[in-house]
């Protein structure tokens, strides 16, 4: 006999949480009722009381993104936006407060949670909002001295065209020109007031060594000195031109700053500039390693924006076989190489990366064949994909003496991921795993606690090595991840061991996963894979906000876009895990030797494309 009782209705937890804040705060806080717009809008003075209660009561513990958008012309306000949501999973409750532009101030959330803190920073720098109460308020991506905040509507660069693209210059009508020669260098560049070379002094030098904790620490048998040690920006160790000073005594790390924007190059300015398809490509050079990731998570952030619209039709079902399959596949290649590099790190010879690269190769071959590069893919579009999976592919697969031939497609997919790919990962786990070396150098070393990285917004292995199961596929499922049967990697002591075995972990778990995608693309071989009507190369977006996120494999990447109706974004902002997983790296480094830093740095797997933008 059929079940009678009554259907439950179901409360949007969103909604529930909502309407609790309004009860609790009354006209305080209130709804966001501008159309394609989402959360509550918050007075200022309330802000910090709110995002106490929104963590404590209401249980929306982790702050995942917060970002500024410059609304000139269109109410002549700023405008900070945070993204918070439970780890126990579910959709954004979304906090925003509003300031004038003329003298922007806010209160820190810090105090409430410490991710805030380099996302506030560059809010600061870029946008020119003051942040009461910050611990650490100073530029993060410019120098101190730079003059102005250059992600503001009305801020101009030297050799200004356009605000926005395709810039006339570049569709010439008649006499053709070049715009440098119409805009003489330092036309558009700014000093601070009374800046002379003469009288200069480093700011951010300055800015940094005065916030180091020195003196002398006087113990039962000696005193030590603590100084002050710089490693990088131009050092191997930093994987990059990135920097960090420490405060050392004797060998042991008493306090730590990570510094960078040495590779800053105002990639969200340049983001609303371009229209929203030519952000595509741009999206790649962000994380290098992961172009394929890093596309889906903007192509979701578009496409939630676009399901406004009337005439949206969703990806087809191969579509998103393909995505799924591309992005799993960059997530084995990314931890093969973090493996390698996290080896190296550790003074390791070099003969592990190389093994790594090996495997790695054949994944490329794939991608080459598929997208026509192997780093920059350029792969996504709103709607599906730019191209079907060709019949056939050329790799140098099972060949010794590197000679490249014809492979069947699917064939290749087959033995790649039933055969070569697991057992790359189970002899990596068999050269490492018990490696003396490897667990002397990295068990109880640079740990991360549950609470901690959950404070400070830590995302992807570095999260889940300490114990918190929170992955997007998961907490907030997008693509066909809600049909695949997949499981939460997770690790409990967060230590460097731990973020080495999660990636071995989810390795595991992707290859579980491209097993279920390969009977998908045989079933839907001959579907389209775009379901776009035309409108590939300039979609009409309609206007409104979205925060598309992806589970990449360096953590969660999201694309924080504001949409005017034009063709080019109002507001682009990227979430990037490599910047935010940084700010825990101090309360990892404190106690452990200075040699360590450098582990603890190779575990968090950082990439400074993604990192400066």
């Amino acid at each position: 006999m059929a079940d009678q009782s009554p259907a439950v209705e179901t409360v949007n937890p969103v909604d529930d949480a909502i309407n609790h804040l309004i009860e609790k705060f009354g006209a305080a806080v209130q709804r966001d009722t501008r159309d394609g717009y989402s959360g509550v809008i918050v007075d200022p003075a309330q802000l910090v009381r709110v995002g106490r209660y929104v963590r404590d009561t209401l249980n929306y513990e982790y702050l995942a993104n917060a970002a500024a958008v410059d609304y000139l012309g269109k109410g002549d306000h700023l405008e900070m936006v945070y993204h918070t949501y439970r780890v126990s999973g579910g959709p954004a409750l979304v906090l925003k407060a509003q300031t004038p532009r003329e003298d922007a101030v806010l209160p820190s959330l810090v105090p409430v949670w410490p991710g805030a803190n380099f996302q506030e920073r560059e809010a600061w720098d870029l946008m020119g909002i003051r942040f009461d109460g910050h611990p650490n308020l100073k530029r993060i991506l410019m120098w101190e001295g730079f003059a102005g905040h250059p992600l503001r509507k009305d801020w101009k660069e030297a050799y200004y065209e356009q605000d926005q693209k395709p810039f006339d210059s570049r569709w010439p009508g008649g006499q053709v020109s070049r715009s440098e020669e119409h805009n003489a260098y330092g036309k558009n560049v700014k000093y601070p007031d009374g800046f002379t070379l003469d009288d200069y002094e480093s700011l951010a030098e300055k800015a940094i060594y005065d916030t180091m904790p020195l003196g002398v620490d006087v113990s039962a048998d000696i005193s030590t000195d603590r100084v002050v040690v710089s490693l990088g920006p131009q050092h191997p160790s930093t994987h990059g031109v990135f920097r960090m000073v420490a405060a050392i005594e004797g060998e042991t790390i008493r306090g730590l700053e990570p510094v960078m924007g040495y590779l800053h190059r105002n990639h969200e300015k340049i983001g609303e500039r371009n229209t929203f398809l030519q952000n595509m490509p741009f999206t790649d050079r962000l994380d290098y390693f992961c172009s394929l990731s890093n596309n889906l998570g903007y192509a979701l952030g578009v496409e939630q924006l676009m399901a406004h619209g009337a005439r949206w039709e969703a990806p087809s079902r191969r579509a998103e076989a393909i995505r799924v399959l591309m992005v799993e596949l960059t997530r084995i290649l990314n931890h093969l190489v973090a493996i390698g590099f996290m080896l190296n790190d550790l003074g390791a010879y070099f003969t592990p990366l190389m093994y790594a690269i090996i495997e790695r190769e054949l994944i490329l071959d794939f991608f080459e064949a598929v997208t026509g590069s192997r780093m920059m893919c350029n792969y996504m579009r709103f709607g599906g994909v730019a191209a079907d999976l060709p019949a056939s592919l050329r790799s140098t697969a099972n060949q010794v003496n590197d000679r490249v031939r014809e492979f069947d497609t699917m064939q290749y997919l087959r033995e790649l991921i039933h055969d070569r790919l697991p057992r790359a990962v189970d002899q990596t786990d068999q050269l490492l795993t018990t490696n003396e070396i490897v667990t002397s150098r990295c068990i109880d070393v640079g740990i991360l606690s549950k609470e901690d990285a959950i404070a400070y917004s830590a995302a992807g292995p570095v999260l889940r090595a300490s114990g918190v199961p929170y992955d997007i596929r998961r907490a907030e499922p997008y693509s066909l991840y809600p049909e695949l049967e997949f499981d939460v990697a997770v690790r409990y002591h967060g230590d460097i061991y731990d973020r080495y075995l999660i990636r071995l972990d989810e390795m595991r778990q992707s290859l579980r996963i491209l097993k279920q995608i390969l009977p998908i693309l045989e079933e839907t071989k001959g579907q389209s894979f775009f379901s776009g009507r035309g409108g590939i190369y300039s979609p009409r977006v309609p206007a409104g906000e979205s925060y598309g996120r992806a589970e990449n494999p360096k953590g969660e990447l999201g694309y924080y876009i504001v949409s005017d109706g034009g063709q080019n974004p109002w507001r682009y902002h990227v979430r990037a895990p490599s910047f935010i997983n940084l700010t825990a790296l101090e309360q990892m480094s404190k106690g452990n030797k200075i040699a360590d830093v450098v582990a603890i740095l190779g575990s968090i797997d950082i990439v400074l494309g993604e990192l400066d933008r």
